[in-house]
């Protein structure tokens, strides 16, 4: 890929790409020119991640995709650029409004797996910030996201959540490459993954005890 002239776009392609972000000093409206210009490289991206989920049943969501792209570039200005913006951080955070599916969920995955990272940096800069609860809640929402990241996640219906095979494939796939326990030791879960395992358990995961029933 060339050179990129979108702050926006520019933002989220080093930060997949490179790992790193790049910050703009002035928080200014998003042109609908560089909006449409994530919505296309994001689909590609997409397109690119669809080839290891191995589904074509899951669709892009293109409205979905740019709401986290922003959310995700909103929060890495907002680390650096605060002044006269805790007033408005509901307006430049906005909260989602769509509907919740795999589609969903996968589509903004391909942004918001990267906000741990500006949580965890905001959380080190003042604790109290109330943009690191406002970014929770985003990530409560969209868990997935969040594996590996510390949330209260104990409300879920977890045989609601993972119905979908190639979301629980891929949820379940997330937690062992991030060797996460807390949802790793979910009764649901964990039954899933020994189930997984099989007889090679110990080679995935050795440390991993077999839960039967819900801690106390």
């Amino acid at each position: 890929m060339t050179e990129i002239k979108s702050p926006f776009l520019d933002t989220l392609f080093h930060l997949r790409n490179d790992e790193h972000i790049t910050i703009f000093v002035a928080i200014q409206e998003i042109p609908k020119k560089e909006e449409q210009d994530v919505v296309s490289y994001l689909e590609s991206e997409f397109e690119k991640e669809r080839l290891e989920f191995l589904s074509d049943q899951i669709n892009y969501d293109s409205e979905t995709a740019v709401w986290a792209a922003k959310v995700l570039y909103r929060s890495a200005q907002l680390y650096l650029i605060r002044k006269d913006t805790d007033k408005n951080l509901e307006k430049l955070i906005p909260t989602f409004k769509g509907k919740i599916n795999v589609s969903a969920i996968l589509s903004a995955d391909l942004s918001l797996r990267f906000l741990p990272q500006i949580i965890s940096a905001l959380k080190d800069a003042d604790s109290d910030d109330p943009l690191i609860k406002i970014l929770e809640n985003i990530l409560t929402q969209f868990h997935y996201s969040a594996v590996g990241f510390d949330l209260d996640l104990d409300k879920i219906n977890w045989e609601e959540e993972l119905r979908d095979k190639t979301y629980r494939k891929l949820y379940l796939e997330r937690i062992v490459e991030k060797k996460v326990y807390k949802p790793a030791e979910v009764p649901f879960i964990n039954q899933l993954l020994i189930a997984e395992f099989g007889m090679y358990k110990d080679v995935f995961w050795r440390e991993l005890k077999t839960i039967t029933k819900e801690k106390k």
